[in-house]
């Protein structure tokens, strides 16, 4: 018998994963060594039942793809296996994260020809609950039949809808205004539709629709998973006995499992971006990044610098548009992104050559990073209105219940009855594009928060309330840092420092009048205090921009003759001036002051008369030149 010619060689090519048209071989070595027709008809035989065996080896394999869908369920949903605590699950997180007052889900049903209420979460109405919607009717109906997204500010009024008056009592009785609605989408079907409703009139924003078709893709494959589940426990069973043929495939596969084990377990216990980049170098090995979506650095794990911009940038299009983690050169990349959001991507250096499963464990770990930043950011925004709020009600209202406002601060960190100073941004920095504006606002928030403090948006400036006692370095500090992020001259003014929640309403009001004076004395794009200004600053402060005042005019008129005498000639009759009258007309304590002797003092004023007229020493026209030299002292605080 020649080295083909055994039924052995059919378990080795078995073992090999060899193609069908292989296992002619060993009969044609038969056939070539001329062996007796039984030997060729027992290994036509070990053929036949080598060929069914691989035939039940690929459908094992074709069910192992089918079961990888249970690992891609999203992050903490993920770890459920009962398909009502999945859907119940989902809904409750769909108006949690998007903070509607109710949240629901509707199915198709086949055999009735509508679709029914599958979940609901928040609802209070038994027959909205029990609601059956016609195919085609109300807002889920056009979802269904277009496989888009609706969303409606005001449902009752909105024509764009075929309205039914069971519907409409259902939607009435439950109180709901506002809705929006996805399709959820099983391959080219669509099965159901999930809904977020609010009771009162709102608008949906653009990151709530793609956050509830992520939610609505969870749920679809839930919905298959249940199914698929049945089918693959009956496939586990048909293929055991060929689990030793595949044992070299279980690695991979019980890696798989314990990263999505592991990742689930972090978000529950509250993980971040950090833990999720570690927990995928412990299982792959090799370093990983985790980028944001302007590829600045989230978290970093092994020895592994940064990809070049464009190389990151075309990467993470492939992976997106492929939805899949792809390979250039030595690094895999996984685009961490959320319904058609781009949030970040991951980069992982392996040390080993990565298989499928592998690749999906990274694939994976990009979706966890997706719903935890989407967390961190909903987490931010909330903490951010909070506070916002909190200083709304300090700054623009009488306090009527200081301790109330005490203990709402020490919840956000804040003490109130410690040293804060006011600090108010002007209009010209947030009077641009609601984007930047937006990015104005999140920048004061940030600012504010790391320091302990708080800041909103008020009447068209940005506030801030920051610990400590200096205000001016406080408002230069401000305009310093915010001319960098929004790339334009900033102004700010400051008050302060003030103490108790009573005192804040006030001090408020001051920064935005020395805001105002800032402006008037042609210092814009400058940091100061009420204090710096002094009195005369706040007078001009409390000047609308339309107001009768011109302060160039007024300077012009009264001392522009000395100041230009002065920048001509290179004299010192303005600093002789501020100097008399800053004694009390005293020539010889003026003298003293300026260090030269009484005749010059007496020559210089002589020439400020010539200049200003013999009537300027008159107690009317001196006021006036006295105002106008603190004036010219505000607009030029540098000399």
């Amino acid at each position: 018998m020649g080295p083909m010619s055994s039924p052995i060689e059919f378990l080795e090519l078995l073992a090999r994963e060899a193609a069908a048209v292989e296992f002619e071989g060993p009969l044609l070595a038969a056939r070539a060594a001329g062996l007796p027709a039984e030997r060729l008809a027992e290994l036509e035989q070990a053929k036949v039942v080598a060929l069914r065996v691989r035939a039940l080896l690929e459908r094992r394999r074709q069910r192992e793809v089918e079961l990888s869908g249970l690992y891609d369920t999203a992050s903490d949903l993920a770890g459920l296996r009962d398909l009502d605590a999945v859907l119940r699950a989902i809904v409750h997180r769909a108006r949690h994260l998007l903070g509607t007052d109710v949240a629901y889900m509707t199915l198709n049903d086949d055999e009735h020809g509508d679709t029914y209420m599958r979940v609901t979460d928040g609802s209070v109405s038994a027959r909205f609950q029990r609601l059956r919607l016609p195919m085609g009717a109300g807002l889920g109906g056009l979802v269904a039949q277009t496989d888009t997204p609706y969303a409606t500010a005001n449902y009752p009024e909105d024509a764009r809808f075929h309205h039914t008056g069971e519907i409409d009592a259902g939607v009435g009785e439950e109180g709901l205004v506002a809705i929006l609605g996805v399709p959820l989408r099983l391959g080219p079907s669509v099965i159901g539709v999930l809904y977020a409703a609010n009771r009162s009139a709102r608008p949906f924003a653009r990151e709530e629709v793609a956050l509830l078709v992520s939610l609505a893709a969870h749920a679809a494959v839930a919905i298959d998973t249940a199914r698929l589940l049945l089918e693959t426990r009956v496939a586990l069973a048909e293929l055991s006995a060929a689990n030793a043929t595949i044992q070299a495939h279980s690695a991979s596969v019980e890696r798989a499992a314990a990263a999505h084990d592991r990742m689930t377990a972090l978000v529950l216990r509250g993980g971040g971006v950090e833990d999720v980049a570690a927990a995928v170098t412990d299982v792959l090995g090799g370093a990983l990044l985790a980028l944001d979506a302007e590829g600045r650095l989230l978290a970093r794990v092994g020895s592994i610098g940064e990809p070049d911009r464009a190389a990151l940038v075309e990467a993470v299009v492939a992976s997106r548009a492929e939805g899949r983690s792809v390979r250039r050169g030595p690094l895999w990349y996984a685009a961490v992104v959320a319904g058609t959001e781009n949030l970040g991507a991951l980069v992982l250096h392996p040390d080993d050559e990565l298989v499928n499963a592998d690749q999906r464990i990274l694939e994976r770990a990009a979706l966890v990073t997706a719903l935890l930043l989407l967390f961190r950011r909903t987490v931010a925004e909330a903490e951010g209105r909070v506070r916002g709020d909190l200083l709304d009600d300090l700054i623009a209202r009488p306090v009527r219940d200081a301790e109330a406002l005490r203990s709402r601060a020490r919840r956000l960190g804040v003490e109130l009855d410690a040293p804060h100073v006011l600090v108010a941004v002007g209009d010209d920095v947030i009077a641009t594009t609601g984007s930047a504006r937006q990015r104005v606002v999140s920048w004061a928030t940030t600012y504010a928060s790391n320091r302990g403090g708080l800041a909103a948006a008020r009447d068209g400036r940005v506030v801030l309330m920051l610990p400590g006692q200096d205000a001016g370095a406080a408002a230069r500090a401000v305009v310093r840092d915010l001319s960098r992020v929004t790339g334009r001259p900033v102004t700010a003014g400051s008050s302060g420092p003030s103490t108790g929640p009573a005192s804040l309403g006030t001090a408020f009001r001051e920064a935005d009048r020395c805001l105002t004076a800032l402006w008037a004395l042609g210092r814009a794009g400058e940091g100061a205090s009420t204090a710096e200004l002094g009195f005369v600053g706040l007078l001009l402060g409390s000047v609308t921009e339309d107001g009768d005042r011109d302060v160039a005019r007024f300077l012009a008129d009264t001392v522009g003759p000395v100041v230009d005498y002065d920048a001509r000639r290179g004299t010192a009759l303005v600093k002789t001036l501020e100097a008399y009258f800053g004694v009390g007309g005293s020539l010889a304590r003026a003298a003293e002051q300026l260090h030269v002797h009484v005749n010059t003092v007496t020559q210089r004023l002589e020439r400020v008369g010539q200049l200003l007229g013999p009537d300027w020493q008159k107690p009317e026209r001196a006021l006036e030149v006295q105002l106008a030299l603190r004036l010219h002292r505000l607009r030029t605080p540098t000399t």
